[in-house]
């Protein structure tokens, strides 16, 4: 699709008429409509994650992971689902055994929103400029907990402030094992578990991946466009109205994450909300040693978990 044509489709220069609407109505809503979202709690959320250590399949820390989620999330939610896959690892060939998580809000509702992030973290610093560093495992603050650590908020907030329509918060393994430059190796846990997600399926869905950094922006990914170019734009929109301007209405890179894995085996229209450029264009701490707490920020997943909020309130409010 040329350029020019992208844009007038998504006529990104102009707010929806939708979101639009939706902000002058919200001024004449209750103040407690829309909840507070922690940054503060999401920051904590992902220092414990950081605090297991690498959390790759076959880890002490995977482990540790599993327990997290086995004991925090069932009682958050209307229905909590585990899904255990064994797969083969594309690295090295051995089988490993994959875990994961599905907490879901009004589970019989047909209007559903996915939320979804990889919990797993890369197994080697391949991208380390340092040689002697590129087969340690990362700490993965950003690609990985970072995600999660927003999941995770939601899922407490949304015990606290109940809503009508369906939620569902998946939370992926395997996403990280891939082999570099193999597509098709990464995001094994949304292929294992696409098949067996329960109906109603979920109308739309997000990924949240690498959105703690601190030098924060959101460029519109490419795959997102093509699958959901409508949700893109409802997000971006309220981002910015928010007063989120790392939110760029700017054109990014295809990504293949678990967004376009689960738009291609289930159909599910999927965005992805991730900020590739981290920290920034000149420095890059994806896959490498440095993927660390201190390069994340309390107020870079108070920003995500914001507009995440207001969306869900949105549609709550949309189809009442």
């Amino acid at each position: 699709m040329k350029l020019k044509s992208l844009n007038k489709m998504l006529n990104i220069k102009n707010v929806s008429i939708s979101v639009l609407i939706f902000f002058i109505y919200l001024n004449l809503l209750p103040a407690q409509s829309v909840p507070y979202f922690d940054g503060d709690r999401a920051y904590k959320h992902l220092q414990t994650q950081c605090g297991f250590g690498p959390r790759y399949p076959g880890s002490e820390g995977h482990g540790e992971m599993i327990k997290l989620f086995t004991n925090f999330l069932p009682p958050l939610c209307d229905e909590f689902k585990q899904y255990k896959t064994p797969v083969i690892h594309p690295m090295h060939g051995d089988t490993v055994l994959l875990s994961n998580f599905l907490a879901r809000y009004n589970p019989t509702v047909e209007m559903r929103i996915m939320l979804l992030a990889h919990w797993d973290t890369r197994e080697i610093a391949d991208m380390d400029t340092i040689k002697e560093n590129q087969n340690t495992p990362i700490i993965g603050a950003n690609d990985g907990a970072s995600g999660i650590a927003v999941l995770l908020t939601l899922a407490e907030l949304l015990a606290n402030n109940p809503v009508d329509i369906g939620i569902d918060l998946l939370f992926v393994d395997g996403e990280d094992m891939g082999v570099s430059g193999v597509a098709g190796s990464y995001g094994l846990g949304t292929k294992e578990v696409s098949p067996l997600l329960p109906y109603p399926r979920p109308t739309y869905a997000i990924c949240l991946d690498m959105v703690g950094d601190s030098e924060q922006e959101f460029l519109m990914e490419y795959f997102s466009i093509q699958q959901a170019s409508h949700i893109v734009q409802q997000v971006w929109d309220i981002a910015n109205e928010l007063g989120y301007h790392q939110f760029k209405r700017k054109f990014g890179i295809p990504i293949e994450d678990d967004h376009r894995v689960l738009f291609n085996h289930t159909g599910i229209p999927a965005i992805d909300i991730i900020d590739f450029n981290y920290p920034n264009k000149d420095t890059n701490y994806w896959h490498t040693i440095e993927d660390t707490p201190d390069k994340c920020s309390a107020e870079s997943l108070q920003a995500v978990g914001a507009v995440m909020t207001e969306l869900i309130y949105l549609e709550n409010w949309r189809h009442k």
